[in-house]
């Protein structure tokens, strides 16, 4: 069982994990132990999420959200599997509690007058000092 908050804890039975051989340096250990862990996390399916909290949860979670709803976080940073198990665990736990936070409502503001008529004074200005760059006609 994740605990991620005070309420969202993720079963045993959403969780997935799998292990393999990592790449990189590690010398023959890298070619005999399966270190790196892939974490699935079946999120569409989940109930401690609301469909609120889901929605958001597959926009942060891009690339790793499979067609059937499930997160898929990969991790082989370190050469030991319990520390790559919970480098995995806590991504996916900083994944939930990112989406559980609702994003402020834009308030759509028009600008004032005075700065619309500035902007335009300016443009003006430019437009002049510009125009006066062309060539000079010989008549």
């Amino acid at each position: 069982m994740l605990h991620v908050s005070d309420d969202i804890t993720i079963q045993d039975w959403e969780l997935t994990e799998s292990f393999m051989r990592a790449s990189g340096p590690g010398g023959q250990n890298v070619n005999k132990v399966a270190t790196a862990v892939e974490l699935r996390f079946e999120a569409a399916r989940s109930p401690s999420l609301s469909p609120a909290i889901k929605a958001r949860l597959k926009r942060l979670a891009g690339r790793r959200w499979t067609k059937d709803g499930a997160i898929v976080i990969q991790c082989d940073e370190t050469r030991s599997q319990i520390r790559n198990r919970e480098i995995a665990r806590s991504r996916l736990a900083d994944l939930v509690v990112r989406a559980t936070v609702v994003p402020k409502r834009r308030i759509a503001t028009k600008p004032t007058k005075g700065s619309v008529r500035r902007r335009l004074a300016e443009k003006k200005a430019r437009s002049e000092v510009k125009s006066l760059r062309g060539k000079i006609s010989d008549e």
